[in-house]
């Protein structure tokens, strides 16, 4: 019978840990592969592209003024297509969801419907205070 020892444990660690990072990376390829391919409509169609539901506004609410576009650029996470919603000119941060809801760095725990609905939400949940850049 073999004699357990720190040598042992150490190369079925190595091992191990060589083992899950190549098949990794293995399984990983195809997918960032497919997050490359250049915007098709079929991409479009699958929301890949662009943001479901989210049109532009441009609106007082509360004594705020709320405004919010798509944007083709520079969007969260991918750098791919994003949405930009301002408060009193001051970018408030809304992220949209798998399932299509969003959500804002205000109310990062409460889904909404659209940005606009975000935007309102956190003007609300402000109270007046004026809106600090996120770093």
């Amino acid at each position: 019978m073999s004699e357990l020892n720190r040598r042992s444990v150490l190369r079925g660690a190595v091992t191990g840990a060589a083992a899950v990072t190549f098949t990794g990376l293995a399984l990983g390829l195809p997918v960032a592969l497919a997050a490359r391919r250049p915007a098709t409509d079929a991409n479009a169609a699958a929301g890949t592209v662009a943001h479901s539901g989210a049109e532009a506004f441009d609106e007082t609410y509360r004594g705020r003024r709320i405004q919010g576009a798509p944007r083709t650029v520079g969007g969260h996470h991918r750098g791919g297509p994003g949405y930009a919603v301002f408060v009193d000119g001051r970018e408030l941060h809304v992220m949209q969801n798998a399932d299509s809801s969003w959500i804002s760095v205000v109310n990062h725990y409460e889904t909404f419907a659209t940005p606009r609905a975000a935007a309102r939400a956190a003007v609300l949940e402000l109270q007046g205070a004026a809106l600090e850049p996120v770093l």
